[in-house]
């Protein structure tokens, strides 16, 4: 197919409008429930006081600020696909703002500018009748008065096409990290599969034996982890594939697939993190240094121990538990001095170079014999 006519059936899958808008009126779509935007995006609304206060700026001032994306569905309300830092300021400082996130936020009390010094203080609303902390009326109107292209994709587009816009919008933004992105995008595809997702996360076995810094936790990677637990399982790596490429195409394939049991994949999340929390505990993914475990969590010890245990869990399953933590202690250590482990697992290995040649090996390796 010619590149004119790939570009023509592109374009037919997606079907969009768009048209400026005062951000009064996108105020009150928001407050009368017609743009919604989900509780999962708002726990990533993380924008700093400085940063808030100088898009609050940029209103008063009259300079023009990038548009914002929204979805349509059946019903016509909009769901918001980008743009959560900067609406969301504006619902904050205008106390509009609903959710864990507004309580947690509180009001957004502005700081001063370069240009604007006696913002410093400054409420939507004076604190009390008798102070002078508002902004005032005047300045109010203007912030309600300035425009915002809002571009629209309508639900006669493709089903995947709001999911990639998403990705290409948000991806390598100053504001999430690709598992945020990730996390954003099961949440349009599948709620439920999203919930499923971060509950596997919280497991107490799991956190434990994978033991996440705090910085780890905060962007995400646990969730990042449960995933790959799943997509190892249930969706083949292809060589080559960038790894989250793979990730992105194996969380689609996932939460779209109707017949995913996902009851049974959480059985086995749990039996496998269990059996190696009880033998390894938070050492379960860490170095063996011919005496100690030690170091930090590795991707490469992850990706054969935890897979490789899921994929043998019904041999576990027949063993005593002395017997199986006997047995999984052995192979975590013995991991050390297997060939392809250690020529696949060293810290300029590529992670396509590490997935396939480490998935394979992964399930010979942890069958109890």
């Amino acid at each position: 197919m010619a590149l004119e006519d790939e570009v023509k059936a592109a374009r037919t899958e997606i079907v969009s409008d768009g048209y400026d808008m005062s951000i009064g009126e996108v105020m009150n779509l928001y407050r009368d429930k017609e743009l919604k935007i989900d509780p999962a995006f708002q726990r990533l609304f993380r924008w700093d006081q400085t940063r808030k206060t100088r898009f609050i700026e940029s209103l008063l001032l009259g300079i023009p600020i990038p548009p914002i994306f929204v979805f349509q569905d059946a019903d016509g309300i909009w769901e918001l696909i980008d743009g959560l830092q900067r609406l969301s300021t504006v619902f904050q400082f205008t106390r509009l703002l609903t959710g864990e996130r507004a309580e947690e936020l509180g009001p957004l009390i502005l700081e001063g500018t370069q240009f604007l010094p006696s913002l410093a203080g400054k409420l939507w609303e004076p604190s009390s009748p008798d102070s002078d902390d508002g902004i005032g009326s005047a300045q109010q109107l203007q912030i309600k008065r300035a425009r915002v292209r809002v571009e629209i994709l309508k639900m006669e587009s493709d089903a995947k096409a709001k999911y990639e816009l998403f990705q290409r919008l948000n991806t390598g933004g100053a504001g999430l990290t690709e598992q945020e992105v990730r996390n954003c995008v099961a949440v349009m595809v599948n709620k439920t599969f999203f919930d499923a997702l971060v509950t596997m996360s919280n497991n107490p076995n799991f956190v434990r034996t994978s033991a996440q810094t705090e910085s780890a936790v905060e962007s995400q990677a646990s969730v990042e982890l449960a995933l790959r637990f799943l997509a190892f399982r249930n969706v083949p790596y292809l060589k080559g594939l960038d790894v989250h490429e793979y990730l992105d195409k194996a969380l689609l394939e996932i939460a779209s697939n109707e017949n995913f049991d996902a009851a049974s994949e959480a059985a086995v999340f749990r039996k496998t993190f269990e059996y190696l929390d009880h033998a390894l505990g938070d050492s379960a993914f860490k170095r063996w240094d011919g005496t100690n475990f030690k170091g930090k969590f590795l991707m490469s010890v992850f990706e054969v121990i935890a897979f490789g245990v899921s994929k043998n869990i019904e041999a576990l399953d027949q063993m005593q538990a002395v017997d199986r933590d006997a047995f999984l202690i052995d192979k975590a250590k013995k991991l050390w001095d297997n060939e392809v482990f250690k020529a696949n697992s060293g810290g300029g290995t590529r992670g396509t170079t590490r997935l396939v040649n480490l998935l394979p090996m992964a399930e010979d390796f942890l069958k109890p014999e």
